[in-house]
C-alpha cells in the first residue's frame, strides 16, 4: 500500500515525501515530477492548456503510479480535490494531509516566486487572499485523510512525525 502525501502548495510534500521515503526504505514518487516529464514545465503547459487539460493528465498519471509498487508519492496542492483522485488515494493505500498553517505556509509561497499556475502573477494582499481562498475550498478535502500531521518543521521532523504516525494507524 503507498503513502499519499497531500496537502497545500508549498506544504512540503516533496521534501518530506524524500525524507519519508529514505525512513521507510520505500521508492519516491513525485506526481508533479512524472507530469514534467510527459508535458514540460507545468505552469506554461497549464496557461496553454489550462487546468481541465491538467487535471486530465495529472488524474491517469496517478493511476498510473498507484498501479506500481509500494512507494511514498507527494501529489499537487488540488490533486485529491480532483474527480475520484482522493478515492483512488484511499484505495491504494494511506492518505497523509501535512497541515501547515498559513503563518508558515505564506513565506514558503513568496519564496517559491511566481511558479505556481494558480497564483500567476499575485503578490502583496492580492496572493495571501487567492491563498485563503484555496486553502478554505480545499481543507474540507484534505481532512479526509487517514493521518494528519504539523507540517511546520523541518522536512526531518515532519518525516519522523508520519512514521510515527503510521504506527499507530497499522
Amino acid at each position: 500500500m503507498h503513502i499519499h502525501l497531500i496537502g497545500s502548495m508549498c506544504a512540503g510534500k516533496s521534501r518530506v515525501g524524500r525524507e519519508l521515503a529514505l525512513l521507510l526504505q520505500l521508492p519516491f514518487l513525485d506526481l508533479d515530477r512524472v507530469i514534467e516529464q510527459r508535458v514540460g514545465a507545468i505552469k506554461p503547459f497549464f496557461e496553454r492548456e489550462g487546468e481541465e487539460a491538467f487535471r486530465a493528465i495529472e488524474a491517469v498519471v496517478l493511476n498510473e503510479l498507484i498501479q506500481g509498487p509500494r512507494a511514498v508519492i507527494a501529489t499537487g496542492g488540488g490533486t485529491p480535490c480532483s474527480g475520484d483522485n482522493l478515492q483512488r488515494m484511499v484505495d491504494t493505500g494511506t492518505v497523509v494531509w501535512l497541515d501547515v498553517p498559513l503563518a508558515v505556509l505564506m513565506p514558503r509561497i513568496i519564496r517559491a516566486g511566481g511558479d505556481r499556475p494558480l497564483l500567476a502573477g499575485l503578490k502583496g494582499d492580492a496572493l495571501q487572499q487567492r491563498v485563503e481562498s484555496l486553502l478554505a475550498e480545499r481543507r474540507p478535502i484534505y481532512a479526509k485523510a487517514d493521518v494528519a500531521v504539523d507540517g511546520s518543521g523541518t522536512p526531518q521532523q515532519v518525516a519522523e512525525l508520519i512514521r510515527s504516525a503510521l504506527d499507530q494507524v497499522r
